[in-house]
C-alpha cells in the first residue's frame, strides 16, 4: 500500500478516487476527496500529469492546463 494511502487511513480520511503521478509514481487522492493530495503534489513538485489509479480507468489529466491529455 502506498504511503499516502496509509496516512489517509490512519487519519481516518476517506478518499474518493486515486491518481498516479506520471513523473514520480506518487499516489494521491482526487479533487473530490477532502485533502486533494494529487493536486497538492502536482503543485508543490511541478509534476502536472496524473493518470487514474482506479481499476478499469485509463485516462490522464494535466493539472497545469486543466485538461485531459
Amino acid at each position: 500500500m502506498h504511503a499516502s494511502i496509509r496516512l489517509g487511513r490512519v487519519a481516518g480520511i476517506a478518499w474518493v478516487h486515486l491518481r498516479l503521478c506520471l513523473t514520480c509514481g506518487h499516489v494521491g487522492c482526487c479533487d473530490s476527496s477532502p485533502m486533494r493530495h494529487a493536486r497538492a503534489h502536482a503543485a508543490s513538485h511541478t509534476h502536472p500529469i496524473v493518470q487514474s489509479f482506479e481499476p478499469g480507468e485509463n485516462w490522464r489529466w494535466c493539472y497545469a492546463h486543466e485538461a485531459y491529455v
